[in-house]
Order: C-alpha cells, then structure tokens, then sequence
C-alpha cells in the first residue's frame, strides 16, 4: 500500500532510530548512559502534583475541555507573562493552549505553508521546523547558526528574492542544539526583518528559564511592535520539569494565534483539563525550583567542561539551556562520531546532523543525569581513548 508522497520527504526521526539502537545495546547487557535526549531528570513541583491530583477527582474535569484552554488557564499563562518578561498579553484573543510546542511548532507550520512556500529555518536546529516544512509541502531555507557569529543566523546573507517569498522566520532562544542565545538587539533586528519582507516571525522560546551566570531569555514581545508580525510559543516542559504532561501555548498575534487555533480545533481536543489546573499551579506557586535546577545544571556544565578540557576539546560555559554543541574529533564525521561513542564507550550522544546540513563536524551532550552518572561517561571515554586531539591523552 502507497502511503502519502509527503512521508518520502522527511527523514527518518533521528532519535528514535539512536533509541532503537540504545536498545539493543541495553538488552546485550551493556550499562548506556543517554546523553542524548533533553529531558530534565528531576521530579516536576510537589506542589503541581497534588493540584493534580486534586483536579483529576473532579468529575466536571473528565470532560472535553474549551478549545483553546480554559479561560483561567490563559488568564494565569498572561499573568506569568506580565510578571516575567513584563509584556501584556490579552488571554481572550492573544493567547491559545498548546498540547507542549512540538505540535504548535508542526501546527503553526501547516497553518500559514502551502506546497512551494519558503521557510526561513537556523541550521542546526530542531528538527520539527524543516520537517514540518516538508510536510506541509514547502521548502526550508537553511541559515547556518556559526560559532564565529554566537549561533545567531546572518540575516544579510539571506538572498533578496528568497526573503521576498518566505512565509515564515523560525528562531529559537536560547538555542537548541547549540545553547546559544541572543540580545535584545539581536530580536529588534529579526522584528524588522520580518516587517520589511511581510513574514510571520515565530519565536520558539522553550528554555526561556534555563539560564545562568546572569543571563537572562527574552521574550519577543519585549521588542515594541512585534505583536504585528510574531507569535511565540512557550512551554512549561523544561521551566517546570513537565515534559511528560504535555502543556504549552502559544501567544502574539491575534490573527496567528486565531488561525493556530483554528487547526487544532479540527485536529486535536485540547489539554486534559486537569493538567491545565496542574500548570495554573505552577504558574501561580512557588518558582524556587527554577534556581535550584539551574544550580544543578551549572555544576553539570562546570563538571563537563572540566572533564572534556582535559579530553582535548576547547569549551566554553554555555548560558543557557542543558545542551553542549561540541565538534568531534578531525578525521571523523558526527555519524561516525555517535556510532563509535555508542559501540566502544556505551554512551549515546546524537550527531549533529540530526539538526541540520550545518550539523555536520558536531555532536550534542544533554545534562540531563547527575554529576556521578555524567563523570563516569567521561571516566569511559578516557578509558576508550576517545578525545579530540591525540596529544590530549598525554595530558
């Protein structure tokens, strides 16, 4: 039976074929240490738990909830807002729930891409925004994220008629893959951009509280205007620890949100409404979990950075996010690279071109075990012989 061309035009997902493979090697008795999935290992906020459980007794909760989230569910996402970026967002018309990013991120897509649009999409990047480009029948528009350029795309270095026909700008800070980040001015120049070439400008902001040594994520809607031409997505997967609960939104533009909206209605029926009392709760309570998880991920960083100095790579303390966008040792392809450190050392780390053609000559850890469980994926890899330069192991 044929399926649809559409499957043909995306790749296979990357990361459930590393699983698989992780999988296999579990299964032959071998102890895998997975550095590759961004997934915080601490427990979501006591005090979001019992909410729900308080919630799910509800009968009035077993119900189908309102499309778009339930009024108070907006009202406490905008609230949030106001208190930490200081912008206003109207819970009536500039605000809709979102089953987590990933699919407002594929469902944003579909809504404004037809067959031969354009995408503006940073390379690397999160594979969902290339892939739901071809999905929709459109064409991605790779901007190389470079290390000389702090990960931020070039905007003069996109082509004039290429701008012309784009419909869409994705970016995403702080960054995944590369844990880079960005300026107000950095946004302020993405902001007219957008205007000047009429594009819907979509900011991905999932690690917006993932942040440290004084950094600290802006959201879009802090550049005067925006609201013209962007809509934001924003998540409580990584700021609350609930990637499992599947809860996000989205916010800006009223006429993209609507239309965001609108094909869900028709595809999906909503946020269990007890999950979105569960993150009312965590909008509305304590946040003193952001810091102490952000602690956590700082001595993990400081830990890597440590241990792969003394490996022979080059590092420097990333500002943001779980993530570090290393480049493997010369002589090897970042394929090679993640089946040699999955075959000799049991570690799973992803290659860098499951983000991207600019991927390639990269590879991605994720701090997402703790400071024993990640030393001893570095005490492996000395054992192994794994490091960047040769002369290292004389170090």
């Amino acid at each position: 039976m044929e399926v649809a061309k559409r499957m043909k035009a995306i790749p296979p997902y990357v990361f459930a074929a590393i699983g698989k493979r992780a999988a296999e090697k579990a299964a032959a008795g071998v102890d895998v240490i997975n550095l590759g999935i961004g997934d915080p290992d601490q427990p979501t906020p006591k005090h979001i738990v019992d909410a729900m459980h308080k919630a799910i007794d509800d009968p009035v909760n077993h119900r189908y909830p309102p499309f778009g989230g339930t009024p108070a569910f907006k009202q406490a996402a905008s609230k949030w807002c106001k208190t930490r970026f200081g912008i206003d967002i109207d819970p009536a018309s500039e605000i809709t729930s979102l089953i987590g990013t990933k699919e407002g991120l594929h469902n944003i897509i579909m809504a404004y891409v037809d067959a031969g649009d354009i995408t503006l999409v940073p390379d690397p990047a999160y594979p969902v925004y290339q892939n739901s480009t071809y999905l929709a029948g459109g064409t991605p528009h790779f901007m190389p994220l470079l290390p000389e350029r702090g990960y931020l795309p070039s905007l003069a270095a996109i082509p004039q008629n290429i701008a012309q026909k784009a419909k869409l700008m994705l970016i995403n800070y702080p960054n995944n893959p590369t844990a880079g980040v960005c300026d107000l001015a950095f946004l302020e120049e993405v902001v007219a951009f957008a205007r000047k070439h009429d594009i819907l400008l979509v900011s991905d902001l999932a690690y917006s509280e993932m942040t440290f040594d004084g950094y600290k994520a802006h959201s879009i809607f802090e550049i005067p205007g925006a609201k013209d031409i962007a809509i934001e997505l924003q998540t409580l997967s990584k700021a609350f620890n609930m990637t499992g609960w599947r809860v996000g939104y989205a916010i800006g533009n009223q006429e993209a949100v609507k239309n965001l909206a609108a094909i869900k209605s028709n595809i999906d029926t909503d946020i269990f409404r007890a999950i979105q009392m569960a993150a009312i709760a965590a909008f509305e309570g304590p946040q003193d979990h952001i810091a102490l998880c952000n602690k956590l991920y700082t001595g993990r960083r400081d830990l890597a950075i440590k241990n792969l100095r003394k490996l022979g790579w080059s590092v420097e303390p990333n500002k943001a996010t779980f993530y570090m966008w290393l480049p493997v040792p010369k002589g090897m392809t970042s394929n090679d690279f993640s089946t040699m450190m999955l075959d000799k050392c049991g570690i799973v780390v992803p290659p860098g071109t499951a983000y991207g053609p600019s991927g390639e000559g990269y590879f991605r850890i994720s701090l997402c075990c703790d400071e024993a469980r990640l030393q001893q994926a570095f005490d492996r890899m000395v054992e192994h012989a794994v490091y960047f330069e040769p002369q290292a192991a004389k170090v």
